[in-house]
């Protein structure tokens, strides 16, 4: 099932009147529970395109359609009530809080969501547990490894046990041992039906999935197999 659906989705940015063409009629359609890779160079879009398929913005034109809803052009509310509860995003620079715990890190997206102090819990420290990271609960960002790093920004994206996981290279800041183990997460959490959308510049990690786009200049110019 199609639960995301792009149709000639474009995005301009405008620059002391000079337009930038971030996007130009992207087509996109993503099924439910599959594992996409999106590469390309640095500025062809990658990022630009992982916004607008998260709600985080919307396209200067097109269509976009997610799960069933047509979001082109809804207003920033909606997005985000949508948004809640449906997508986790993983970063490259993990976009931790410094000041706050590891605990505290992963809560943060429950609290947007109004549950109950015991529920939290609950939830936080399955996300732990799943990660193994639950020793480290106490401990702040600047007190971790940057694959520990990576390993709470996961459990941050999964408390809300999303359907869909956006991860813009979520890789790009580790050493090989390190993003082969979140590789090997994101494709453990693919295997019991998230679907995962992931920008990244290594085509081995591009490999361990389902399907590999290649973005050149604002437009989708391949895809292939993973």
């Amino acid at each position: 099932m199609a639960i995301i659906q792009a149709r000639k989705l474009s995005k301009v940015f405008d620059s002391k009147g000079v337009q930038n063409k971030a996007l130009n009629e992207i087509d996109l359609t993503i099924d439910e529970g599959e594992f996409v890779a999106i590469m390309g160079p640095s500025g062809c879009g990658k990022s630009t395109l992982i916004n607008i398929l998260g709600l985080l913005d919307n396209p200067t034109s097109g269509e976009y359609v997610f799960y069933a809803n047509s979001v082109a052009k809804m207003p920033e509310r909606k997005r985000t009530i949508l948004r809640k509860g449906t997508i986790g995003f993983i970063f490259q620079n993990f976009n931790l809080i410094e000041e706050l715990s590891v605990y505290e890190n992963i809560e943060l997206p429950l609290v947007y969501q109004k549950l109950k102090v015991a529920e939290r819990r609950k939830r936080i420290f399955e996300a732990m547990d799943k990660l193994q990271i639950t020793a480290r609960r106490n401990h702040y960002p600047n007190q971790l490894s940057g694959g520990q790093q990576q390993r709470v920004a996961i459990a941050r994206a999964l408390v809300i046990n999303p359907s869909i996981i956006l991860a813009d290279e979520p890789t790009g800041n580790l050493d090989s041992a390190n993003g082969l183990e979140v590789m090997e997460i994101l494709t453990l959490l693919n295997q019991k039906g998230t679907t995962i959308i992931m920008v990244t510049h290594s085509q081995t990690f591009a490999e361990k999935t389902h399907r590999i786009i290649h973005m050149l200049d604002g437009k989708i110019v391949s895809e292939m197999q993973g």
